[in-house]
């Protein structure tokens, strides 16, 4: 086919998978440099990417007030009505790296001249592509997502950069100076998951904060979504998380400023959630504490060294997170001390080195506007 005019990335969620795209989208941008690429994302995580200077729209998905269209009519026709929107967009590539039902479902409706996914899409996802790929194997989701690139022909670039609005980081700039936080004097712990089962115990995290306040880190940030609140209860019991140096943000902050917080942070210790990702994207130095998920599949993109796991589970073995039964049990074996060690080793790594891994990351603004949002 011709160098398409128009192309859409449909990646709707969840957080983490949505930064771990970038790739895709500068690859698209190199190859095609003159086209109009949109991306459909969940409106929640579209602070994600809407400054990324490889993007020209995003296209917002609002699964939420989709959820009651098959018992309320007033939200179905409004559903229809979305769809209509999409394909009037006028796509002609549209590649679908969810690989769900739902995301084959809406490839579909763009109407797209080619439609491109894999075969082996669940829920019958496949049904909505025109052009089907065999699936690689035992790729990390990276590497998966730019094979399906490269099947089409497409060459792949491994650029995991994220990128900052400049709103965000004056956000955090002014939130900073009013807490006196110095710029790059602190660690970010992101200690909540919605699944009991990648979480690492609260305890462990509280056992971590005097330590590292010890270390010279400065001030602890804490991140996470609203709906975790509760899973930072053990701060209440920590008597030095009363003394200002550890700064609660569970459920304050837009997805936007948590990449602000990240982008600048000393060091980023978290579950197997968003900000690790991010921390991906931004250079940052981090600790990646995994249990039933499998990090050479969903782990930290060309950093295995960054997590610690259960030491019988090789980085190939997943087992069900989903699974009720299996409660913390896995991120128990991760230990406080293994942890401390393993700060210990970048925070020497940080002062006996100057490679471009440990230094700050800056990004810049794209021009303002470039990003159009086309809520449909």
């Amino acid at each position: 086919m011709d160098d398409p005019k128009r192309i859409l990335i449909v990646r709707p969620s969840a957080l983490g998978d949505v930064c771990r795209t970038v790739p895709v989208l500068v690859s698209l941008r190199r190859a095609f440099g003159r086209a109009q690429i949109d991306w459909l994302v969940q409106a929640q995580f579209a602070e994600a990417i809407a400054a990324h200077p490889a993007l020209d729209g995003i296209v917002t998905f609002p699964r939420t007030q989709m959820a009651d269209w098959w018992h309320n009519p007033i939200v179905a026709f409004e559903t229809l009505g979305w769809f209509a929107l999409l394909r009037r967009r006028g796509y002609d590539l549209v590649l679908d790296f969810q690989a769900l039902g739902r995301s084959g479902l809406i490839t579909r409706a763009t109407g797209a001249t080619r439609r491109v996914g894999y075969r082996s899409a669940r829920e019958f996802g496949w049904l909505g592509y025109t052009v089907r790929h065999p699936p690689p194997t035992a790729l990390h989701t990276v590497d998966r997502m730019l094979h399906l690139l490269a099947a089409e022909g497409i060459d792949p670039v491994c650029d995991m950069r994220l990128y900052t609005a400049h709103r965000d980081q004056q956000w955090w700039t002014d939130l900073r100076r009013r807490l006196k936080i110095e710029n790059g004097k602190y660690v970010v712990l992101a200690p909540t998951s919605r699944w009991p089962s990648k979480r690492w115990p609260g305890e462990y995290w509280s056992a971590l904060v005097e330590p590292l306040l010890k270390r010279g880190v400065g001030h602890l940030v804490l991140v996470g979504s609203p709906a975790e609140r509760r899973q930072v209860r053990w701060l209440a019991l920590n008597p030095v998380c009363a003394k200002g140096t550890v700064i609660d943000l569970v459920g304050s902050t837009s997805v936007g400023q948590t990449m602000a917080i990240v982008e600048g942070a000393e060091l980023v210790i978290a579950n197997d959630s968003a900000p690790l990702h991010m921390a991906v994207g931004f250079s940052r130095p981090c600790v990646a504490l995994f249990g039933p998920t499998a990090p050479a599949r969903v782990g930290p993109y060309g950093r295995p060294e960054t997590v610690l796991r259960h030491p019988d589970l090789a980085p190939q073995t997943a087992i069900n997170f989903k699974d009720p039964k299996l409660g913390d049990a896995l991120m128990r074996t991760i230990r406080p001390v293994d942890v401390l060690r393993r700060v210990d080793e970048l925070l020497a790594d940080r002062e006996g080195s100057t490679s471009p891994r440990m230094s700050q990351t800056t990004t810049s603004e794209p021009e303002a506007g470039r990003v159009k949002e086309a809520a449909l």
